[in-house]
């Protein structure tokens, strides 16, 4: 039982820090209609420039966090304009392939400025919290608390600001909001610009747990994209569902399987989701 619930936990903070970038993915998807798999870029960027903050200026990881926001929305909408815009009207099977063009460029000049090297935080060192037999890392309860009030923060951006709104008008009839005097293009750059960096925040929150290289977006881009399609392409909520479910399913299943089948677990989600319940959990609305 200890174990089962161990697993839990750690399913479920896993499955936080996942739904941050899988919030960013989704965010895009339903404004621009293709999947952007520059994502993995996107979150090694951030981890890389919130560890520079801290450990090169000396900054505690909240500021350095927001830092990477800033830097990789910015690194985003640039990457946008120049190489993906142009191919929207060729359809979303092209800018999806072109994004994993660009994911790999995006990949090899973080390892052209940063090197190949495994970087850590600068943090400070503390004990894991102990309920009974259960383990908790104050690390652990960190990167959750912070996933929580972004997810939070996300949600109220949503709902109650005109940009949010915009962008679930946008998302659910382009046409009919532009009549109303959205401008979708406008909607777009800002839409990526919060898909990139949300993206970035969860390189930084999932390198706090670990380590980082220039393979930490890479590593999660499966369940990132798995959380999505099993949550609903296009719905954050969704995401954010699909990341818990998904997060404590490769917990699960490493009781029973070995660490290397880890992965597999995120194909089995997207064959099983596709198959039964091809619109996801939350089906298909932005918001």
């Amino acid at each position: 039982m200890t174990l089962l619930l161990q697993a839990l936990i750690n399913g479920l903070m896993t499955g936080a820090l996942i739904a941050v970038p899988a919030i960013g993915f989704s965010a895009i998807f339903a404004v621009l209609r293709y999947p952007n798999f520059a994502i993995a870029s996107y979150a090694t960027i951030g981890a890389f420039v919130a560890w520079w903050a801290n450990a090169g200026l000396g900054l505690p990881i909240v500021p350095a966090l927001a830092i990477a926001f800033a830097v990789t929305g910015v690194v985003g909408v640039v990457a946008e304009e120049i190489s993906l815009k142009r191919l929207r009207d060729n359809g979303a099977l092209i800018v999806a392939i072109a994004s994993i063009a660009l994911n790999l460029v995006l990949e090899n000049i973080v390892r052209f400025i940063f090197g190949n090297d495994m970087k850590g935080y600068d943090l400070p060192l503390a004990r894991d919290l102990r309920f009974g037999e259960l383990r908790i890392g104050p690390q652990q309860l960190q990167s959750l608390a912070l996933a929580a009030i972004i997810m939070a923060a996300m949600f109220l951006f949503l709902r109650y600001t005109r940009f949010g709104k915009a962008m679930r008008a946008v998302a659910d009839n382009p046409d009919l909001a532009r009549l109303k005097g959205i401008d979708p293009a406008r909607i777009a750059i800002v839409t990526v610009f919060l898909g990139a960096g949300l993206s970035g925040v969860g390189g930084v929150l999932i390198g706090l747990d670990t380590s980082i290289d220039p393979l930490t977006g890479y590593r999660v881009l499966l369940s990132v994209f798995a959380a999505a399609v099993l949550g609903g392409l296009g719905s954050i909520p969704g995401a954010v569902v699909g990341a818990l479910a998904l997060g404590v399913a490769e917990e699960l299943a490493l009781i029973v399987t070995p660490a290397t089948y880890r992965t597999a677990v995120g194909f089995v989600a997207i064959l099983i989701m596709l198959t039964f319940r091809p619109r996801g959990i939350l089906g298909e609305r932005a918001a």
